[in-house]
């Protein structure tokens, strides 16, 4: 005999906001290190922006709806994402396998950043998938209530949206200080 997960009855789903922050963080600190640091992105980098950047629109709109069913959708954009990523932080950081052929631009092989001798930006972005992947899996378990009745324009502005809000604008806040500080 199953039992139905516990319904979460407050707007705060953990997980999907923890998701949100983290795909917001990614987005707006990938377009940072490419448009302030002047950091050319490689063709690997890319496809992972491809695959990241719809996940801040996509969180976002779920956490909005209340859709219990966000994974359904960010789960095929996160994983080939983190393949991804995955194999781009190998090709840097090994010789276990061969780099891509890069016709233009940057070779996928080049490293701007080695923190601690691990950190580098495909770390960043592997580690921003796996933890939209463990994030989204474990919405399963967090439902929300039953959808709110606000449709249109109301829900956008409903009480519960406004926390989605904040937390975008204090990503963004972040890099933009950040940005007058490097400046």
């Amino acid at each position: 005999m199953t039992t139905a997960p516990q319904i979460n009855n407050t707007p705060l789903s953990p997980s999907r906001y923890i998701a949100l922050v983290v795909a917001w963080t990614a987005t707006i600190g990938s377009l940072f290190l490419s448009e302030v640091l002047n950091f050319i992105p490689c063709t690997l980098c890319w496809y992972q922006r491809i695959l990241m950047y719809p996940l801040s629109i996509i969180i976002t709109i779920g956490i909005l709806r209340r859709d219990n069913g966000i994974h359904h959708t960010v789960l095929p954009l996160a994983v080939p994402g983190f393949v991804i990523a995955l194999y781009h932080y190998i090709i840097i950081k090994t010789d276990w396998l061969p780099p891509p052929p890069c016709l233009d631009g940057v070779p996928c092989t080049v490293d701007y950043l080695n923190i601690l001798g691990f950190i580098n930006i495909p770390f960043m972005s592997l580690v921003a998938f796996f933890l939209i992947i463990v994030m989204m899996l474990a919405s399963r378990h967090e439902p929300f209530a039953e959808p709110t009745n606000i449709e249109g324009v109301a829900a956008l502005t409903a009480r519960e949206a406004w926390l989605t809000y904040a937390l975008i604008a204090v990503v963004f806040g972040f890099f933009v200080v950040l940005a007058q500080v490097i400046a």
